[in-house]
């Protein structure tokens, strides 16, 4: 009896583990602006599998990136922490992207890169918290720290190689015409423009014995927007400018990829036991001004990528695990800073990566509490750093978000004004009546000024870099 009773304890035991060792998927869109997904409401975008996907999600609508730049937006995601912490505010480390390109050899550039890798290789990410968790993890898409090993990921596609013939991104030519790997996935951006079996391979791999990490951050809907055909003939007749098509086909594109992977774990049985995250790592609008190196294309609106805007920095972010998470929408204002304790929270373990900025968002995901509304902070820089880990050497924008008001501080250096030429002066936007941020209210309303400046200053005022926290 005694035997019986310790074998049931144990079974049971195994039981609670699972459950508390969801597997873990993370859906980054590359380039999305935030009103372009059909449960946003867009009347363009056909997003059939995301707004699926939102459906079944707990939703949260008000969501925003902390910084509008590729690299640096995906760190936060991988890191939970702001550009300032952990070290990661650029796209190119110095010399910078330009130099790198005038480099003679491949060797030389990989030695003037590398050592730049070394900052995420002593970070506790994601990847690497879960690894010490028993968690099989897999990067694809973008990633831009070297070999997917200096994020503690297990298995991976980017391995800072270049790959021949990827003619839409991932390489770069250098000055003697060696072929060298970009810096921005390389072989890992294969992963929804060409294929998705690595997905499929990995979880036929992995089975349901080891709980698993899928870092799924396509080339898409990024340029070159390139998609098939058939992407184009959706947004036909109905309407469109012309100048939104070839990014919406992109979009489409995406969102079919987003179907094939969930299908790829509904069909092995793994739906009730993995938790999904969606959110876009910036956003792209796209203007009406062709492109000089591809004229079927359009560049982005000067407020979106790169810019302290709205346009730039919302994203939804989205919760999915069936059984687990209430499907809801949430309008209180949340970051991608709070994706790593939402997650941790989701495994039971809260506090795996201790000293966290961001705030979980679990029990509200799960329908057990209203989630307490707070400002949201963000920080802008250059794609080129001028030196590792000092980011006010390099800050151009800081923005706070508290209620309806953003309140944007413009950094300039050495007698010249803020990177960008977004803004030359502190600007106070009702973003809610005025989403474009077309109406500076700072003259108007100094009080709100004054006290949005205090608490963006009680997050983070530049000054020595050697005060700012490390992990």
């Amino acid at each position: 009896m005694r035997f019986i009773l310790l074998l049931l304890a144990l079974v049971l035991a195994g039981l609670f583990d699972a459950d508390a060792r969801p597997n873990v998927v993370y859906i980054i869109a590359d380039d999305h602006t935030y009103r372009d997904f059909g449960f946003m409401g867009s009347k363009e975008a056909l997003t059939p599998n995301l707004d699926k996907l939102a459906s079944q999600s707990a939703r949260f609508v008000n969501g925003y990136v902390t910084t509008s730049l590729c690299s640096p937006s995906l760190g936060v995601m991988l890191t939970g922490r702001y550009p300032h912490q952990s070290g990661l505010t650029y796209n190119h480390p110095p010399p910078g992207n330009s130099v790198f390109n005038k480099m003679a050899s491949r060797a030389e550039y990989e030695a003037a890169r590398s050592p730049a890798f070394e900052i995420i290789r002593k970070q506790p990410t994601l990847p690497r918290t879960l690894a010490s968790l028993g968690y099989r993890s897999l990067q694809t898409g973008k990633f831009w720290e070297g070999h997917f090993s200096n994020a503690g990921f297990t298995d991976g596609m980017t391995i800072f190689e270049p790959r021949p013939g990827q003619d839409y991104g991932g390489n770069r030519v250098l000055k003697g015409g060696e072929l060298a790997a970009h810096g921005n996935g390389d072989h890992g951006l294969q992963i929804g423009r060409e294929t998705m079996q690595p997905i499929a391979d990995f979880l036929d791999k992995n089975g349901k014995e080891k709980p698993f990490f899928i870092w799924y951050a396509p080339f898409l809907p990024h340029q070159p927007h390139d998609s098939p055909q058939r992407f184009y003939d959706r947004y036909q007749g109905r309407g469109i400018p012309e100048h939104r098509i070839p990014y919406l086909a992109s979009i489409s594109q995406f969102d079919d990829t987003v179907g094939e992977l969930i299908g790829m774990i509904e069909s092995r049985g793994l739906a009730k036991d993995t938790l999904i995250a969606f959110l876009a790592d910036n956003g792209w609008t796209p203007g009406t001004t062709r492109e000089k190196k591809r004229p079927v294309e359009f560049a982005h609106t000067h407020e979106s990528k790169y810019s302290p805007f709205e346009d730039g920095l919302r994203t939804p972010i989205l919760f999915r695990w069936d059984g687990q998470v209430k499907p809801a929408m949430h309008e209180q204002l949340v970051s991608s800073v709070d994706l790593l304790p939402t997650v941790l929270e989701a495994l039971g373990k809260p506090d795996a990566v201790p000293g966290l900025p961001g705030r979980s968002l679990w029990s509200a995901a799960q329908g057990k509490a209203t989630l307490a509304d707070q400002p949201v902070f963000g920080e802008i820089y250059p794609g080129d750093a001028s030196a590792l880990e000092q980011p006010a050497k390099d800050i151009a924008y800081r923005w706070v978000r508290q209620g309806s008001l953003k309140l944007l501080i413009p950094h300039g250096h050495r007698g010249k004004p803020a990177w960008g030429d977004y803004l030359t002066e502190v600007s106070l936007f009702d973003v809610v009546r005025d989403p474009e941020e077309k109406h500076n209210l700072a003259q108007a309303q100094p009080e709100d000024v004054k006290r949005l400046r205090q608490t963006l200053n009680q997050w983070w005022k530049p000054g020595d870099d050697s005060a700012q926290p490390k992990p």
